[in-house]
């Protein structure tokens, strides 16, 4: 995956270092956009969603501006001004096994849980499995690959007390010779719902997992927003259960297609190289990482 963000940032960072093909030019035009991040440590809130983060000593976080900068620039994702933030483990954002976590925030009203231990989880992967396949044919009209959705990576699992839930699927793009892991979170709020995503190699799942669940733990809606703060008198109840924030949120208003369309944009951005001429180091990277995203 480091190629592709090498590649991504210097696709945005201009053509004198394009025409610079030596890898410590290249290696200190990456570094220099780094260092000028500004990190978060520690309790820092996400704008936007009134939550707050906790962070242990072993993540950072990144506010709006600075998410969509490596996201777009160094990560050669498309413009997403729903990005509230991001989530970067200390082992940083060049690692050959780094990830972050995305945060956003979906202010569509309260989210029953009523479902919650009524969903028979197999059944729904079986519909969310055929509703895949069914979108590949829209998917290559539009000019993209076909995506399988090969089963849970982790089972959705929802604590009723803390109100957050998370699973992960495991999907295959016909881009990449390797499995995707798609690790999702949601912590119910009063209005709405905080979602974190983490898009990885497959190979990295027990990596994730680990960070994921304290990534889970460290994170909270402000009092006033909190999931029991709901008052029915005056809040807009959310249209939609917890079967469907798995599934794709509100089926009613997107197809299956444009629910994965971003997943499927995201995983083509960390696993298919921007291809700009940007000389050898590239290229040895990549076929090391290869058979090798978010």
């Amino acid at each position: 995956m480091k190629a592709l963000w090498f590649a991504g940032l210097l696709a945005c960072i201009g053509t004198p270092v394009l025409a610079q093909d030596d890898e410590a030019s290249q290696k200190a035009a990456v570094e220099a956009f780094i260092a000028g991040l500004d990190f978060k440590n520690g309790a820092v809130t996400v704008d936007g969603a009134n939550a707050t983060l906790k962070l242990d000593e072993g993540f950072r976080y990144l506010g709006a501006a600075d998410a969509q900068k490596v996201l777009e620039q160094l990560w050669g994702n498309p413009p997403d001004d729903s990005v509230l933030g991001l989530v970067v483990p200390k082992a940083g954002l060049i690692d050959d096994h780094a990830w972050a976590v995305v945060l956003t925030y979906a202010d569509e009203g309260h989210v029953s849980d009523e479902d919650a231990s009524k969903t028979d989880y197999a059944e729904l992967l079986a519909e969310m499995q055929e509703g895949t396949r069914e979108a590949n044919a829209a998917r290559e009209e539009a000019g993209y690959g076909t995506v399988e959705l090969l089963g849970w990576a982790t089972a959705p699992r929802y604590d009723a007390t803390t109100r957050k839930l998370y699973w992960a699927k495991r999907l295959k793009f016909s881009e990449s010779e390797v499995e995707t892991l798609n690790y999702d979170v949601r912590v119910l709020g009063r209005s709405g719902y905080l979602s974190m995503n983490a898009i990885a190699d497959a190979g990295d799942f027990t990596t994730v997992e680990a960070g994921m669940q304290r990534v889970l733990a460290m994170t909270e809606f402000n009092e006033g927003s909190r999931y029991a703060d709901f008052n029915s008198s005056t809040d807009k109840m959310a249209s939609y259960g917890i079967a469907a924030l798995i599934g794709g949120v509100a089926a009613s208003k997107m197809g299956l297609f444009a629910k994965l369309g971003a997943l499927l944009i995201a995983g083509k951005k960390l696993i298919i190289p921007i291809v700009i001429g940007i000389g050898a180091l590239l290229t040895r990277v990549f076929r090391r990482k290869a058979p090798e995203q978010s």
